[in-house]
């Protein structure tokens, strides 16, 4: 039987494990997987156990890299596959496992720190760039030589934008190049000045700059698919970036650009809306969808403390990867908030499938926090961590007393008036307290409770000495499909 929350058995047993992609040649090794680098970084640590993490379309190739590995360091490799939640973090839990001293992560990586300290070195891969077309695509994008533009990349595009950019140079005067945001080796210096960090990526910015004034031109992608969930590392960027400053994408194998201000528009306005569900909701799910970055514990507290200031309740869900017939069993719940870590966060959710929106931290925080600037003003943060303290974006709650608290609101979703929250926050992070309202009536009641209340059938219903005694009779005989008493018809 199928529906909304589930398939049939039957294609459930047909259906591909997961496409590993095709396997690398073998003279091709070296050069997409640095295996040179590994080695280096491997001989340097001294490592005898290294923990090797593959998302799944790599996965063809592991056992070969594996055995090179471990053929020239003499070091036991352990090849990590299945990450609990997102092959893009580093899988330090995996790699305790397995005894590790040191991972190697392979593919595309969100550069989020771990939650313990881990030797890590990262290898996106070397994907061909086709130079000469993609300086005449930037040409035809970008007419005026002094605007000031950021050249961006996929990261297994990041090791071209050098050359890119000196074929560019000649001719435009303000350009800058980003590049990934590395972990630095330990020991080393920051470089003067200390570059700007944010998408995952670096900025150098000269002194009196910032990255607002810059339009952007991203290398990367297919330069086929319409779609805006398909790549969570270009909707990070358009989030992000300033809405008044051009953005254009070039594919790197054909050249083909695209303008990806509509695109933009559209992921900005879904955020808006995902934004008044928030508002709308007396009951929001926190899903925690990650174990291995760091500062999640306390992202997850803060977001607790924001759903319990503005009215709300939470309940905390670890599920793993929240897929649809996850979260439909718990159909009291009005928005799930997917703590995760960027690209996790952005990931491709099919279209109608959830039977509640999925938000990210950030917009719980503009739904939730009354100090927070209005839309159109805020930057959209993607990492939770520049939402919690010591961060230049974080935004405190606004004191009890406060009148921001007071302010009434209308839903844009519904029409109707929401009400100022019932409560205000505690100064006790942990404190469950009931709280009287105005009329003295105690409020600290169970949502689920709420929810089944408001249900037409809520189960079987005992009702002891409320029935008459009969004598047991025939029932009906047959299946579900065709009874007896049916007829042939």
């Amino acid at each position: 039987m199928e529906s909304t929350f589930s398939s049939s058995a039957e294609a459930a047993l047909q259906r591909d494990a997961g496409a590993a992609g095709l396997p690398t040649p073998f003279v091709d090794l070296d050069r997409v997987y640095e295996l040179q680098r590994v080695v280096g970084f491997v001989r340097d640590l001294g490592c005898q156990r290294v923990a090797l993490q593959f998302p799944d379309q790599l996965l063809g190739d592991a056992g070969v890299v594996a055995a090179r590995l471990e053929e020239t360091t003499g070091s036991k490799m352990f090849i990590l596959g299945d990450t609990a939640y997102g092959s893009c973090c580093v899988d330090v839990l995996g790699a305790e496992q397995a005894g590790a001293q040191a991972l190697v992560h392979f593919g595309p990586a969100c550069l989020s720190p771990p939650a313990r300290p881990l030797p890590v070195a990262f290898v996106f891969g070397q994907r061909s760039v086709a130079l000469e077309l993609c300086a005449k695509a930037f040409e035809a994008q970008n007419p005026d030589p002094t605007a000031p533009v950021v050249l961006l990349s996929e990261p297994a595009c990041a090791h071209a934008l050098e050359a890119l950019a000196t074929l560019l140079r000649p001719r435009y005067l303000d350009l800058l190049v980003s590049s990934p945001a590395l972990p630095l080796p330990e020991g080393s210096l920051n470089p003067e000045p200390e570059p700007l960090e944010r998408f995952g990526r670096r900025f150098p910015l000269a002194p009196g700059r910032c990255l607002e004034e810059y339009g952007a031109f991203y290398v990367g992608g297919s330069g086929t698919s319409s779609d805006p969930d398909l790549d969570p590392d270009l909707n990070r960027l358009l989030l992000g970036w300033a809405p008044e400053r051009p953005f254009s994408s070039c594919c790197p194998d054909t050249g083909q650009t695209r303008d990806e201000g509509a695109r933009a528009g559209r992921l900005r306005a879904r955020r808006h809306y995902l934004v008044e569900r928030a508002r709308d909701a007396r009951v929001v799910g926190l899903l925690a969808g990650t174990l291995g970055v760091a500062r999640h514990r306390e992202a997850l507290a803060h977001l607790r403390n924001l759903t319990r200031a503005a009215g709300k309740h939470s309940y905390v869900l670890a599920l793993g990867r929240p897929t649809p017939p996850k979260l439909a069993n718990f159909p009291e719940v009005d928005v799930f908030v997917l703590l995760a870590c960027p690209l996790g966060a952005l990931a491709p959710q099919p279209f109608g499938s959830f039977f509640r929106p999925i938000l990210s931290p950030c917009e719980l925080e503009a739904a939730c926090n009354p100090a927070w600037p209005p839309l159109g003003l805020a930057p959209h943060l993607t990492h939770y961590a520049d939402l919690l303290p010591g961060s230049p974006f974080h935004v405190p709650l606004p004191p009890p007393e406060s009148e921001l608290w007071d302010t009434p609101d209308v839903s844009l979703v519904t029409g109707e008036l929401r009400c100022p929250p019932a409560w205000k926050p505690s100064n006790d992070a942990g404190c469950s307290a009931l709280t009287p309202r105005p009329q003295l009536e105690l409020v600290e009641s169970s949502p689920a409770a709420s929810f089944l209340s408001s249900r037409s059938w809520q189960g079987l219903q005992p009702h002891l000495g409320q029935t008459p005694v009969t004598g047991a009779v025939s029932g009906r005989r047959g299946i579900a499909i065709a009874y007896e008493d049916e007829g042939n018809s």
